[in-house]
């Protein structure tokens, strides 16, 4: 619907109509990818207000890495017939999820640094995917796929060149991620438990004053 009669007033809009396509396009494509601003790129869904997707592609106003990474083989993104992506897929793919910095960014964590490993690294996408001694075992499997080079435009083309290589990817990041998921959760469940010790500490110390003379 959204789509009908383009050909006739695509060249006719408006900054503000662009705009609003923009935005109603935007909810879709993060509600099915569950992704943030990169998810046209990664859901592989043009900008429906423009008929000149590529070239806006080489000027992202977000996610340039993601993008840079994807527009080599963005043919062959679009046009598979295979490969779901998932929330933990995303979050990899994107570098918006359970990650240090993305988390220090959103006031959720004190620092960037890695909490997975003793290296003092920042915690970032390409920190899980190459670095971090922690996931070495799930990255052993993943690089039979991919070979050494774990650079996001390498994994990338891994995913768009066969199914089991998406699959692979895949599964690594689902892995990964439940176990940085579980970890970040158990460390928000220790937070608020010393919090509320220490708040119940306050109150006692506050009710044994009121009760002396």
């Amino acid at each position: 619907m959204a789509l009908y009669g383009a050909p006739v007033w695509a060249d006719r809009l408006t900054a503000r109509n662009a705009a609003l396509l923009r935005q109603a396009q935007r909810v879709l494509a993060v509600r099915a990818i569950r992704g943030y601003r990169t998810a046209h790129a990664c859901q592989g869904t043009p900008s429906w207000e423009s008929r000149f997707w590529e070239d806006r592609l080489r000027r992202p106003s977000a996610g340039p890495i993601t993008i840079e990474a994807m527009r080599p083989v963005l043919p062959d993104w679009i046009g598979r017939i295979y490969g779901t992506l998932t929330f933990r897929l995303t979050q990899v793919l994107s570098g918006h999820g359970c990650f240090g910095r993305y988390l220090c960014r959103l006031g959720r964590e004190p620092t960037s640094g890695c909490h997975h490993c003793e290296t003092g690294d920042e915690d970032t996408a390409l920190h899980t995917l190459q670095e971090c001694p922690a996931w070495t075992e799930q990255r052993r499997e993943l690089v039979a796929f991919t070979g050494l080079d774990l650079s996001l435009p390498a994994v990338v083309r891994t995913m768009v060149g066969s199914r089991t290589g998406w699959d692979a990817v895949s599964s690594f990041c689902e892995h990964v991620m439940f176990a940085k998921e579980e970890a970040e959760r158990e460390r928000e469940r220790t937070f608020l438990l010393r919090s509320r010790q220490r708040r119940t500490r306050r109150r006692r110390r506050s009710e044994l004053d009121l009760r002396q003379p």
